[in-house]
């Protein structure tokens, strides 16, 4: 079984591996239900998430007054190969003092505009299948193309993290593009990088 893909690039191919290597040391629970979140999310951005806007922000008030503890994470973690989407961490984000408002602007108008593809997606996937392929992944090759023949044979639905991952991780962040969150005035907090 093989999922046949051109390459846009190798520096794609390296940023994307070195992305999901990232990934993998911070959340070692990472099953491949959430890798493919993680890829779906890394090409298609967060349109799957917003039915409306007055429900994202009745979803973010709620998921903020719900917070609670959690593990460290950066503000801004990349997690396309071109940089331009990112998850924000809602914890450390609210902990900078981030302005919730300006965050669900950001989030709403990426699923607005942002234009990834199924394309994108399937090249994404196949660069996490020649890493698993390398080691790199802690995950069989074969495993990984059967995932994929089963989404793709679903459409390519949206998922929600595993248990595990949710029991370990308490995830909580927004996908949005770059250059939003940028262009709605939030920055980086005092001197440090986005991602730490």
């Amino acid at each position: 079984m093989t999922l046949p893909v051109s390459t846009a690039s190798a520096a794609e191919e390296t940023a994307f591996q070195q992305i999901l290597a990232r990934q993998m040391t911070r959340y070692p629970r990472l099953a491949i239900l959430d890798l493919y979140k993680l890829i779906y999310q890394a090409a298609l951005g967060a349109e799957h998430a917003v039915p409306d806007v007055a429900a994202a922000q009745e979803w973010l008030a709620s998921e903020l007054s719900q917070l609670g503890a959690g593990p460290p994470e950066p503000i801004v973690d990349t997690i396309s190969p071109d940089g331009c989407i990112v998850r924000v961490h809602l914890r450390p984000y609210m902990a900078a003092g981030g302005d919730p408002g300006a965050l669900l602007t950001a989030f709403v108008r990426t699923a607005q505009e942002h234009g990834g593809t199924g394309e994108q997606l399937r090249r994404y996937w196949s660069y996490a299948v020649r890493l698993a392929a390398m080691g790199g992944l802690p995950f069989n090759q074969t495993d990984l193309l059967s995932f994929w023949a089963g989404v793709e044979a679903q459409g390519l639905p949206v998922v929600h993290h595993s248990a595990g991952y949710r029991d370990a991780y308490k995830p909580a962040y927004r996908v949005i593009r770059r250059e939003f969150l940028l262009w709605e005035g939030l920055t980086k907090s005092k001197g440090d990088s986005y991602e730490r």
